[in-house]
């Protein structure tokens, strides 16, 4: 298999990366910094900025699929420029990626679109699946955009197209997960907000499963949410990364702070969202890591 990825050097690219360099796949980074992307990953990597120009169509020719992950990260201070930045590397980004598809002389079979759980907005408690509706504010809409971009591929090429939209990944060396380590591990960490808000995590070795098998199952289309079968509560959260780490976790994070520190984006952990993978477990994928205690006693191990 002939694969193309962008965001490859990223927690969840490397691992993917990884993945498919063990299946003996042939793996091309597409990449700001190729040098980086190759010492790094022991693979080719070509040269593209996402946000300023196509993707080199010679790295899309012949490709049995594209997986698109590069984008800014969302776990930030939304500040007016880091908002721009956020929206811009995903819509605009995921455009070029296309109009590079559109210039390849033989599209890529397949298109992994990364997305996000963002996509439902505030919910609440109400379980959601992939028929949910979108949600309003800035992370919902942008999601919207984001997979607009990467709908008219499937629209315009002979591409399957795949909208993989992703929960909280658990891992120690970056994201949401290695933010709340430091505080739990001083053992002055506990739940936020009054923890009644779910948490939809995954683990990182299932969120690569879903990729490698929506690589390989044409059942796999559209939006399929990359998460756990178990969200829990912010409050069994902390209480069970506690226990994981043989720390109390009973000191609350009221909602203020948090929102001083991290402004607008402090709604997506205050609100919260109860996200099932209903298409993946229709689809008769297994996840390696249902609970989270055992993903978690993974992940830090």
């Amino acid at each position: 298999m002939r694969v193309t990825v962008t965001g490859a050097t990223g927690l969840v690219g490397s691992a993917l990366v990884d993945a498919l360099r063990r299946r003996e796949a042939e793996v091309t980074a597409l990449s700001r910094d190729p040098e980086r992307a190759r010492s790094q990953l022991g693979v080719a990597a070509v040269a593209w900025n996402p946000g300023g120009e196509p993707a080199p169509a010679g790295a899309l020719t012949n490709r049995d699929a594209v997986v698109h992950l590069a984008g800014e990260p969302i776990a930030q201070r939304w500040s007016e420029r880091a908002k721009r930045a956020i929206r811009e590397s995903r819509v605009h980004g995921t455009r070029h990626l296309v109009e590079g598809m559109r210039a390849a002389r033989v599209a890529p079979r397949v298109l992994i679109c990364g997305s996000a759980i963002g996509y439902y907005g505030r919910h609440g408690e109400e379980p959601l699946d992939e028929e949910s509706p979108a949600g309003v504010g800035f992370l919902a809409q942008t999601c919207v955009a984001w997979e607009r971009q990467a709908q008219e591929a499937a629209a315009e090429l002979p591409t399957r197209l795949v909208l993989l939209r992703t929960g909280v990944v658990l891992d120690r060396r970056g994201g949401a997960l290695a933010k709340m380590l430091p505080a739990f591990r001083l053992g002055v960490g506990g739940p936020i907000a009054g923890g009644g808000q779910y948490i939809s995590w995954v683990h990182p070795e299932d969120l690569v499963g879903m990729v490698l098998a929506a690589l390989e199952d044409e059942r796999w289309w559209g939006p399929v949410n990359g998460t756990a079968p178990a969200p829990v509560t912010n409050r069994h959260f902390s209480r069970t990364l506690g226990s994981v780490l043989h720390r109390p976790a009973l000191a609350p994070l009221p909602a203020l702070p948090l929102r001083m520190r991290y402004g607008e984006m402090a709604e997506v952990v205050t609100a919260g969202q109860r996200v099932l993978p209903a298409k993946a477990l229709v689809l008769g994928f297994r996840h390696r890591h249902p609970e989270l205690r055992e993903a978690l006693e993974a992940v830090l191990r």
